[in-house]
């Protein structure tokens, strides 16, 4: 079996881009006209339709014949709670660690500031993360954080510390709420080489977002688990 072309530096930034238009938007809206979101984004138009095409075999987004590409329907989403990766580690009596690969600050985009309630342009850190479970890769997780929220913090103060633990302790804001959604997912090159599977594994995909006691938007995650080695436990109750 061949492995997928590994994706680049720009198609990964465009399939981040259209994530968060896509998160931002409601089941069944449609997306803009090809050309339109072609030239927002500054991209061709081919380029455009292979991410578009990705994210329909993802089933993210929907086409309809003659009508267009929409949002796809809404999945049924278990609540989790708002528990940091260290957390939940150590409740299921693993070590936790953490490896930052990258690490930087950049003006928000529109979607990545939608999500984040802040103005476009925004400063933002975006520092990407290996996750350790008694030192074995768990997941890759890229956290995006409003600089100004967390001013000096940089990629490596989070090594092996739990981003909430160093929110509360040394900024003094404390996870009150989140919304986080979970579904299957295949590994990519990038992320299978960080996690030392093989690309196109099946995975978990977590995005999340959560907010301060002062009602802020403190983060926009999205999180890569392994899927061989992670499974989701919730509890329920009768309606």
């Amino acid at each position: 079996m061949t492995a997928p072309p590994a994706e680049t530096d720009k198609q990964r930034r465009l399939r981040l881009r259209l994530v968060e238009l896509i998160a931002a938007m409601s089941p069944g809206e449609p997306l803009p006209a090809e050309r339109d979101l072609a030239r927002d984004l500054g991209v061709a138009r081919m380029t455009l339709r292979r991410a578009v095409d990705a994210l329909v075999a993802e089933a993210r987004l929907v086409r309809r014949q003659g009508a267009g590409t929409f949002v796809a329907p809404a999945k049924v989403a278990h609540r989790l709670a708002a528990n940091s990766f260290s957390a939940d580690m150590r409740a299921r009596g693993l070590r936790p660690g953490s490896r930052t690969l990258t690490a930087g600050r950049a003006p928000a985009g529109v979607m990545l500031a939608a999500l984040l309630e802040v103005p476009p342009g925004t400063p933002v850190l975006h520092v990407r993360r290996l996750r350790l479970a008694d030192g074995e890769p768990m997941a890759v997780e890229d956290l995006h954080v409003p600089a100004d929220l967390v001013p000096g913090l940089t990629g490596a103060d989070l090594e092996d510390r739990s981003y909430y633990e160093l929110l509360a302790e040394r900024f003094g804001h404390r996870i009150a709420s989140g919304t986080q959604t979970a579904e299957a997912a295949l590994t990519s090159t990038e992320d299978a080489g960080a996690l030392g599977v093989e690309p196109g594994t099946p995975a978990f995909c977590f995005e999340r977002t959560c907010r301060v006691d002062s009602g802020r938007v403190a983060e926009f995650v999205r999180s890569i688990y392994r899927g061989d080695r992670y499974r989701i436990m919730v509890d329920i109750f009768p309606s």
